[in-house]
C-alpha cells in the first residue's frame, strides 16, 4: 500500500463522514483511491469490524444506519 494503513484508513473514513450517502463496492473504491482491489477490501473490512462501516448482502460498503 502506498501510504500508511492508518492514513488511508482515516482518509477512507473521512471521506464516508464527509459524503453521508457514500456506497462503493470493493471495485469502485479501489478505483477511487487508486488501490489495488485486495488492498482497498481489506481495508474497507478492517472499517467493518471496527464498526466504522456497514457491508450490505450486495458488497455495497457505506455508513451505518444513524451513525
Amino acid at each position: 500500500m502506498p501510504d500508511s494503513i492508518d492514513v488511508l484508513l482515516r482518509r477512507i473514513h473521512s471521506e464516508f463522514v464527509e459524503m453521508p450517502g457514500l456506497s462503493l463496492t470493493s471495485t469502485q473504491a479501489a478505483r477511487l483511491w487508486q488501490l489495488p482491489t485486495g488492498d482497498a477490501e481489506t481495508l474497507l473490512r478492517r472499517l467493518v469490524d471496527d464498526h466504522v462501516l456497514g457491508v450490505s448482502d450486495t458488497g455495497r460498503y457505506c455508513r451505518p444506519s444513524g451513525a
